[in-house]
């Protein structure tokens, strides 16, 4: 009989892949920058003028966890950072946190470690 391990989200470890680059502008906010790659958007950007590169801009929240993502730290501890920062601004802390890494991890955004 096969045991099966249960992780607790929390205690999972994001990181940035290195093919995604990223900037900050002066107001510390975090611009993806996510080059669109594969035959199918290759034939979107011929027939539709799609572009090359997508730009996805994260608000403040976002971009204090993006820069918290550094592969040695579990969404826990980020929570625990995000808390300080944002105090009660941040609440619902774990849901608001787990809806972030559900969609980065579902656009290929980050990895786990």
């Amino acid at each position: 009989m096969k045991k099966i391990i249960s992780k607790n989200y929390l205690d999972k470890v994001p990181a940035k892949p290195q093919s995604i680059a990223w900037k900050e502008n002066s107001k510390g906010l975090v611009t993806l920058e996510i080059e669109n790659k594969g035959i199918a958007n290759k034939i979107a950007q011929m027939l539709f003028k799609k572009p090359k590169t997508s730009y996805i801009h994260l608000d403040e929240m976002g971009s204090f966890v993006w820069k918290n993502i550094n592969g040695e730290i579990n969404i826990h501890a980020i929570a625990e950072r995000v808390s300080e920062s944002f105090g009660d601004e941040a609440n619902p802390l774990f849901e608001r946190l787990a809806t972030f890494f559900k969609i980065m991890d579902s656009y290929k955004f980050i990895s786990w470690v």
